[in-house]
């Protein structure tokens, strides 16, 4: 990893998708858009075997998402990943997702010295608009 006080870059940020997360989260396909020492940003491409009726996301890819999306931006904060575990995860639905690619900005809140309040706004890639908030707690471990 290549991290410093500037965060990760993109090319550690994506490398961090194929080396920490479970296969099944790497089946979403994400891909890191953009990264700093406080946010990042993974679309994750649209995939009807992500669908329920009428091609809408479902909304356990979209909450696999934006809790990836936040520990991107924590391994960010941190210059690179170390070991934390989830401790709140919550998620409001406002409006499906359908059809088209799904945005996921996550930012940090707050970074203590043992804990990381995060936030995810999860959008259409082509629309824009809002479909859903994240919220999530972290605690560093060890």
């Amino acid at each position: 990893m290549t991290a410093d006080e500037n965060g990760l870059s993109r090319d550690d940020a994506e490398a961090l998708l194929g080396d920490v997360f479970a296969p099944w989260v790497q089946d979403l396909n994400l891909s890191v858009e953009a990264v700093t020492p406080q946010s990042a940003i993974l679309r994750m491409p649209f995939d009807e075997r992500l669908c329920r009726v009428g091609g809408m996301i479902c909304g356990q890819a979209l909450l696999t998402g934006a809790d990836t999306a936040m520990v991107i931006a924590i391994c960010s904060a941190l210059g690179g990943f170390k070991p934390f575990t989830t401790v709140d995860l919550t998620v409001n639905y406002m409006r499906p997702i359908a059809n088209e690619d799904a945005l996921l900005t996550a930012k940090i809140m707050r970074k203590g010295r043992s804990m990381v309040f995060c936030n995810t706004e999860i959008t259409g890639a082509e629309g824009g608009k809002l479909s859903a908030f994240s919220t999530g707690t972290y605690a560093m471990v060890g």
